[in-house]
């Protein structure tokens, strides 16, 4: 199993699983390797070192310090190995040069406004004007509208919130 550091043409690094190098050139040409969070199919691989699994054959200079160095701000995902955390783009409202850190919070943050709101999709201003004027129960909701009918909603004293969302809080990665 190869494991490579990826990135597309708007600098969202993502890993990829593939057989072996040639799997993922064949993949790559057939157009099916693409970002999880853009959908970019211009993808190129990074460099990257090897990892040597050697278990319990570590050197006797190897110290306490040194097996500790990796932090787990360097490796948000953690063991747990969720690529989901480790696919952070740079979207709209986070800075381009935001740390993994801070990409993995942001994505966290959306994953729990999806889970915690219905979709009401393109009802998105009507729904919102039925429950400020007490025609229907106050709900968390999130859909679709028009830059206009946000504007003309906000005028109303409705609020509303851009929110962006990359494909990969839409979808389980795996």
């Amino acid at each position: 199993m190869k494991v490579l550091n990826l990135q597309c043409s708007h600098q969202h690094s993502f890993e990829g699983w593939f057989a072996s190098e040639d799997d993922f050139q064949q993949q790559l040409s057939r157009g099916l390797v693409e970002c999880p969070m853009c959908a970019d199919k211009s993808v190129q691989k990074l460099p990257s070192a090897p990892r040597l699994n050697l278990g319990g054959h570590q050197s006797p200079d190897t110290s306490a310090s040194t097996l500790q160095s990796s932090s787990p701000a360097e490796h948000p995902a953690g063991a747990e190995g969720n690529t989901a955390t480790r696919n952070m783009p740079a979207v709209a409202g986070m800075p381009s040069g935001a740390s993994r850190a801070e990409q993995a919070a942001f994505l966290q943050a959306l994953r729990h406004v999806v889970a915690n709101t219905e979709d009401v999709g393109s009802r998105f201003a009507d729904e919102a004007r039925r429950m400020h004027y007490g025609e229907q129960e106050a709900r968390s909701i999130r859909g679709q509208t028009s830059v206009r009918e946000a504007v003309e909603l906000m005028e109303e004293g409705i609020d509303v919130m851009p929110l962006p969302l990359p494909a990969a809080i839409k979808e389980t990665l795996q």
